[in-house]
């Protein structure tokens, strides 16, 4: 393991001075680095395995920053520095990056980006599952430019395939997987406009049970978006914003759990009946554990809200029974949101908790014959800095003061946001309020009510079989082809020898067909 054993004070003082003694010994990071090169030179025998198993995790907005201070949080949380430790997905042997743009924007939105890692398309902002020849909002632009997900493939040959998420279950990243829309905010029927339903568009939540209509497990938020509008939620009875929204009078739920009621499918709302499942006598599983999103990590309660990382353990119990092995997209989408609202303490919460669920999964399941795959959609103007010491806490102050304002200033900044404050005309004194709050909105330079999306690479880890075709800098829809490659579904699969269990290419293979295999993979 690379990284030094946990403090027994989580004292700064003393941190920095435990660190600061073994590391003056040179002897101490050239063994470090001798061990890390030994564990290098193991790649060289590549994993060229065929995948059975995909796992496919999106931290929604975890942008390199975001990775780095979440390493930082996840050490300091264990009684470390924090800067040495090890996320599970820093301990995955091939590291790349992928340009997030979309077909019309620089800075690119959640729902362009999904049906890139997810379609293996490049698309508008705003619209999932549909090519960029289709314009958002604009229904009759859907027809004809539908574009299919790797989850899509996977259950076409015969896998077991399943959805995690932290937000609704019908928000941008899962909604690329299974649906063809040109406004990724047509949740129901309801937020939908009249000519759009009139056209015959159909809302998000639909397509969900309509499109691929056996999903194996899809377990996340959006319960209102399933139900008759105003149909009091089972959970917050007496609050009018949690109720129904279907202006169509369905009840998707139920319809689902009419069809899977000899199928031994089960469908729950909290904590105690997902965990209360034997996933050997559950083959199918709807999981709505929130009328919208789930709450943050640091609020959810305990009690009735399931973690991300125990919903995927569930879902990989269940989908693995599959012989044909599955396809399971995870997303710690509120990341994301947390960033958004300046929040960057629950953000970072967010991250370290989707990297346990990465470590659950590891253990889950082997590399032999498992990809997995960890990235983001987009970044965050989110950064940290100032000069902080060695094992200051993520969330602390600078060490020093603005030298032109005189005043203290937090490590991490925005660039832009609602943490803009500005008190009797000059900027906000931080050391006046509670700045290690858990919903403490960061500074940012510019006023904002939400803060915006980052252009930057995103980086993306990957162990497991054919792992190594993720190298360099990659456009984000190159992402679903080499896992469809590894596994020999979608339109991979010529390469595949059934007899070896490998997805290499052929022993004799003409350079006609390596060129003419090269041009499909890149149409």
């Amino acid at each position: 393991m690379n990284h030094i054993a946990p403090l027994q004070s989580k004292s700064n003082h003393t941190c920095l001075l435990r660190y600061t003694e073994q590391e003056k010994d040179p002897k101490f990071w050239n063994t470090w680095a001798q061990r890390t090169l030994k564990n290098a030179l193991t790649l060289q025998n590549l994993n060229k395995n065929k995948a059975k198993n995909l796992i496919f995790f999106l931290g929604d907005g975890m942008g390199v920053p975001t990775v780095t201070a979440a390493r930082i949080l996840k050490g300091q949380l264990n009684g470390q520095s924090g800067e040495e430790t090890l996320l599970e997905m820093d301990k995955f042997p091939f590291v790349s990056l992928a340009k997030t743009y979309n077909t019309n924007a620089q800075v690119p939105d959640s729902a362009g980006t999904a049906t890139a890692f997810l379609c293996g398309v490049k698309a508008n902002e705003g619209t999932v599952g549909v090519s960029a020849a289709a314009v958002r909002s604009q229904c009759n632009t859907t027809e004809g430019n539908e574009v299919t997900s790797i989850l899509r493939w996977a259950k076409d040959a015969g896998k077991a395939v399943g959805i995690v998420t932290t937000t609704r279950v019908n928000h941008a990243t899962p909604s690329a997987a299974y649906a063809h829309s040109v406004d990724r905010e047509w949740y129901s029927d309801s937020e939908m406009p009249a000519e759009a339903l009139q056209a015959g568009c159909k809302d998000i939540a639909r397509q969900l049970f309509e499109n691929i209509p056996n999903i194996d497990v899809v377990l996340g938020g959006g319960r209102k978006y399933m139900f008759p509008k105003n149909k009091s939620d089972v959970e917050y009875p007496n609050v009018l914003k949690h109720s129904g929204t279907r202006k169509d009078g369905r009840n998707l739920v139920q319809e689902w759990t009419d069809r899977m009621k000899d199928k031994k499918g089960h469908y729950v709302w909290n904590k105690k009946q997902l965990l209360s499942l034997n996933p050997n006598n559950v083959d199918y599983l709807l999981g709505l554990f929130e009328p919208g999103d789930l709450t943050y990590d640091l609020e959810r309660n305990t009690d009735n809200d399931p973690s991300l990382t125990e919903m995927v353990e569930v879902a990989i119990k269940i989908l693995r029974k599959n012989p044909s092995g599955f396809y399971l997209l995870v997303e710690g989408g509120r990341i994301d949101h947390g960033h958004h609202e300046g929040k960057a303490k629950q953000a970072l919460h967010e991250a370290v908790e989707m990297d346990r669920a990465i470590g659950r999964a590891g253990l889950l399941t082997s590399i032999h014959d498992t990809l997995t795959i960890v990235t983001a959609d987009h970044s965050h103007v989110f950064n940290f800095g100032g000069y902080t010491v060695r094992g200051n806490t993520i969330f602390g102050l600078a060490p020093r003061v603005s030298d032109i304002d005189q005043k203290p200033f937090t490590s991490i900044l925005y660039g832009n946001g609602p943490g803009y404050k500005i008190v009797n005309g000059a900027r906000e004194n931080v050391s006046t309020i509670d700045y290690q709050e858990n919903n403490y909105q960061a500074q940012a330079a510019v006023p904002l009510s939400m803060e915006t999306h980052g252009g930057e690479d995103v980086a993306v880890f990957a162990k497991g079989p054919l792992a190594h075709l993720l190298h360099g800098v990659h456009e984000q829809n190159y992402i679903p082809h080499v896992m469809a490659y590894a596994a020999c579904i979608g339109q991979n699969r010529e390469h595949c020898l059934a007899h070896s269990g490998t997805a290499g290419l052929r022993p004799v293979f003409s350079s006609i067909a390596a060129i003419l295999t090269a041009t499909r993979l890149l149409c």
